[in-house]
């Protein structure tokens, strides 16, 4: 097995034998503006929708009464029957299970008289006796002691990550990890303000859920950052981008095969728990963590990363480390008609014309042949004798102290 994507035998891997051994070249950093582009349209939207509509908070939130009675009922006769006990604007829907179908309806806080009447209503259109309707009233303030209590779980879960990343790692990774948990918070609530799901006590949970699962996958990222820059500062031959890349590159299998294995179950339990069981509890939860572990895996591979390599470059350092690769790795710059002009490292080292066998001495006489290797030295060579303009041959010039 070589480093360079072929096989054993020579022949080229496949995508999937690449990505298992690491050795795909997806340029993440390069394609930032990409990413960043795809989830600010998304958070747009989302926050369009927030503006516009809101969320469509569950009754823990906003309070009032919630009737549950067994039976295959029809929304809209349901719907119709409770408007004429003078609920107008409830919110009607059915709950499926093994035990039959369940019809629950929601509507805000009224007196005792309307609750009486409106469960004797789906009594007598259930065909049950108006004590087997389940009534649970419940107030605004348990809602917004829920919320506060989230708001609070949210801020400390966010210091407490942010001091770890900080101290374990430095603080980039950390502003880089939190935006990367902002963005999953945005995701999910656009995903739920857009498509109208209800907003409960579950789903609350889930998102806290999804911030741990977010904050774990991007820790696994950046150990290998974390590994290659100790590597970079001793070898000084990559880019902070470019080791960002090969991080990502050499980590992306293992980061699929989390999010896969924990997307599939996620996903049995919420059709499970939609269409087998109809535990409204399981649905607004699964959904839930559906959407904000997608959110998550996307953020730790397409956010968290590219916006580190962002950071780190601006560092002297490293912009030091660019620009001298880059200024090594120049090409030759065309001059006049197509002349090259090289560096002059490049041009220091460059051989004279006519190769090393044909190399002049400075005084500009014809170089000699090297001899080949194993061959015994010859003669020393004898001075070059002049030759006049006439064509005689002037003789050697007589050393001092010696006859000829």
């Amino acid at each position: 097995m070589s480093g360079n994507g072929t096989s054993g035998h020579g022949r080229r891997r496949g995508v999937f034998g690449r990505l298992y051994h690491g050795e795909t070249e997806v340029d993440f950093v390069g394609r930032s503006r990409l990413w960043f582009t795809i989830s600010g349209l998304i958070i747009l939207v989302g926050l369009g929708s927030l503006a516009t509509r809101g969320l469509n908070l569950g009754i823990d939130f906003r309070g009032g009464t919630s009737w549950e009675v067994a039976g295959d009922i029809d929304v809209d006769q349901a719907r119709d029957v409770v408007a004429g006990a003078g609920v107008p604007d409830a919110d009607v829907q059915t709950l499926g299970g093994d035990e039959g179908q369940r019809l629950r309806v929601q509507a805000e806080p009224g007196s005792a008289a309307e609750r009486e009447e409106v469960s004797a209503a789906l009594a007598t259109l259930a065909g049950v006796e108006p004590g087997e309707v389940q009534v649970n009233q419940v107030s605004p303030s348990w809602g917004s002691q829920i919320t506060s209590k989230a708001q609070r779980a949210l801020v400390i879960f966010l210091a407490a990550i942010t001091l770890y990343i900080t101290l374990r790692f430095e603080w980039k990774m950390a502003v880089a990890t939190l935006m990367a948990l902002v963005h999953d918070i945005l995701v999910t609530v656009s995903v739920y303000s857009v498509t109208g799901f209800e907003v409960t006590p579950a789903t609350v949970i889930a998102i806290l859920t999804v911030l741990g699962y977010s904050i774990y996958d991007g820790i696994v990222v950046f150990d290998k950052v974390d590994e290659n820059a100790q590597l970079l500062a001793a070898t000084g031959r990559t880019p902070y981008s470019q080791m960002v890349n090969n991080s990502l590159n050499q980590v992306l299998m293992r980061t699929l095969n989390t999010s896969i294995t924990a997307l599939i179950p996620i996903a049995s339990l919420l059709v499970i728990g939609s269409f087998v069981l109809g535990a409204a509890t399981l649905q607004e939860f699964a959904l839930a963590l559906l959407v904000g572990l997608g959110a998550s895996a996307y953020s730790s591979i397409f956010i968290a990363s590219p916006l580190l390599a962002l950071l780190k470059e601006r560092e002297p350092r490293y912009r030091a480390l660019r620009n001298r690769l880059e200024g090594r790795s120049a090409p030759l710059v065309a001059t006049g008609a197509g002349a090259g002009t090289a560096s002059p490292r490049s041009a220091a080292v460059a051989p004279a014309p006519g190769g090393p066998e044909g190399e002049a001495d400075a005084n500009g006489s014809a170089g000699r042949r090297r001899p080949k290797p194993g061959t015994p030295p010859g003669p020393a060579p004898t001075p070059a004798t002049k030759t006049t303009t006439g064509g005689a041959v002037t003789p050697r010039p007589r050393k001092k102290g010696k006859r000829r």
